[in-house]
């Protein structure tokens, strides 16, 4: 979410007409096949006209045996993408964090964010905090969310549209802003060295795979047992959700046997616990205290976290308002997760501010768009020379990508610094810190062009303080629009 010689040529197209300007009235056209099937004698136009144009049979020999976002990614893009910014974080964190073989990116973009304020007041040269630890706690409270839908919905049947949205993906590894809110403001956080890395929370395939097939099987005998005590009539509809709840809770114990096995067995919120650190100068220092005692005591109180609140950027809907996405969560009767949807200029705005107050901004983001790992880390729309390589234009708009299914938020990291244009003050390029490692990008740091911005950034976190009264005032408000469980707005990153 590059400074470029001259302006990339949007990805949109848009005739403009005159409002008196009546549209021709449209006339029949004759296919060559008349049924809907493929015609050869279609293939062989296409050939004959593609075989007479110079840049498509140059295009078939390079393109036959290499990869086309190699081939076709351009050199000028390299070479106006510097990691140059002239706004930027006073303070540097480090390590660049690896997720490794995991969906992670959204704790390890918040523990990015919350690892700053940590290693500002006791003076680390590198430090991380436990990204497995909110990853326990998110998983086992995603398992009991799922169950608990499958009591609130059993009477729907499998087919039904919601019950197989729900269970397609149910404890998925990402998450969303006010999704890690919940998880801090109940369970705390800890440093690595309290609760380390796993072989599951690197690799959470196989982990995941197992958990879904008991959860899978667990709905079942949940859907059953509810039909069962509905059926005889004897209970009240509060008896009857009792009942199912302490089955789920008996259920749920196989779940954290499994999960305690893998990822190992985290702290509870309330135990105390000793972590012992040196600092910068190598000073050995010691913290004792609870997991919730070191977020609250390690949090910024001036930008506390449940003061922050997503900014979205979703063309498709009206701005100014509040969204929310129906039968999303994580901590059953928490903080749902909660949009204010508004132009892009704001979410830039916020970005920039926040910035200049010496925050680093958590942002969700399509990755997989126009980017480029490797040792440059490059997220750009004028990267790859698709349209003139294939003479094609790609004309979709960011509110057509989302309809279509096209784009969405994929992932979510941190942006540490931008560069401002000297005479407007506008943005241009910005700077990512990503959680893929230090051998992508620039030791594990990318650089994204405004234009990118604009096209596949989809959220900014920014703190009241930093942000518009209006739009504070539209997410303190009690008016949600709710979009359905499917949207694209409740992808997870």
């Amino acid at each position: 979410m590059g400074s470029v010689a001259s302006k990339p040529a949007p990805l949109v197209s848009v005739k403009v007409e005159s409002i008196d300007e009546k549209p021709a009235r449209p006339s029949a056209v004759a296919p060559v096949s008349a049924d809907g099937s493929l015609s050869l004698g279609s293939v062989k136009d296409w050939e004959r006209s593609a075989s007479s144009s110079q840049k498509t049979l140059l295009a078939r020999t390079i393109l036959a045996h290499s990869d086309i976002r190699t081939a076709l990614a351009k050199r000028t893009a390299r070479i106006n993408n510097v990691h140059v910014f002239n706004t930027e974080l006073e303070f540097k964190s480090g390590p660049v964090t690896n997720q490794k073989s995991s969906g992670r990116c959204w704790l390890f973009a918040t523990t990015n964010v919350l690892r700053y304020d940590v290693m500002k007041k006791l003076g680390l040269k590198e430090f991380e905090l436990s990204q497995s630890y909110l990853f326990f706690w998110d998983k086992l409270n995603k398992s009991n969310y799922y169950l608990e839908l499958s009591i609130q919905e059993a009477d729907r049947p499998l087919d039904d549209r919601l019950l197989t949205h729900l269970t397609g993906d149910l404890i998925s590894d990402g998450g969303q802003w006010d999704m890690v809110v919940n998880l801090l403001e109940t369970y705390g956080m800890v440093p690595q060295t309290v609760f380390p890395e796993s072989t599951h929370s690197s690799l959470s395939g196989p982990l995941n795979k197992l958990l879904k097939t008991k959860l899978r099987e667990h709905a079942l005998v949940l859907r059953k047992l509810s039909s069962s005590l509905r059926a005889s009539g004897s209970l009240s509809d509060a008896e009857v959700n009792s009942t199912l709840r302490a089955k789920k809770e008996e259920l749920l114990q196989e779940v954290y046997s499994v999960m305690s096995a893998t990822l190992g067995v985290p702290p509870r919120p309330d135990d105390k616990f000793v972590w012992d650190y040196y600092d910068k100068d190598g000073k050995a220092g010691r913290w004792e205290g609870t997991a919730k005692q070191f977020y609250k005591t390690f949090e910024n109180k001036q930008h506390k976290i449940a003061d922050s609140f997503s900014l979205i950027n979703d063309p498709r809907n009206a701005y100014s308002k509040l969204y929310t996405v129906d039968k999303l969560g994580n901590l059953w009767g928490g903080r749902p997760v909660l949009y204010v949807n508004t132009e892009i200029e704001n979410l830039k705005n916020a970005v920039v501010n926040s910035i200049k107050a010496g925050l680093p901004v958590f942002f969700g983001c399509d990755v997989g768009q126009f980017s480029e790992g490797g040792d440059t880390g490059i997220m750009d729309t004028d990267l790859f020379d698709y349209e003139n390589a294939f003479d094609i234009s790609l004309k979709l708009s960011k509110a057509d990508r989302l309809r279509m299914g096209e784009s969405s938020m994929t992932h979510a990291m941190v942006i540490s610094g931008v560069h401002l244009d000297p005479s407007t003050g506008k943005p241009v390029r910005y700077k990512v810190e990503n959680s893929w490692g230090d051998s992508t990008g620039n030791k594990g740091y990318w650089v994204m062009t405004d234009n990118w911005f604009e096209e596949f950034v989809y959220q900014v976190v920014v703190s009241k303080a930093l942000a518009p009264k209006e739009l504070v005032k539209v997410f303190e408000g009690s008016e949600k629009v709710v979009l359905a469980p499917w949207d694209p707005m409740g992808s997870l990153a």
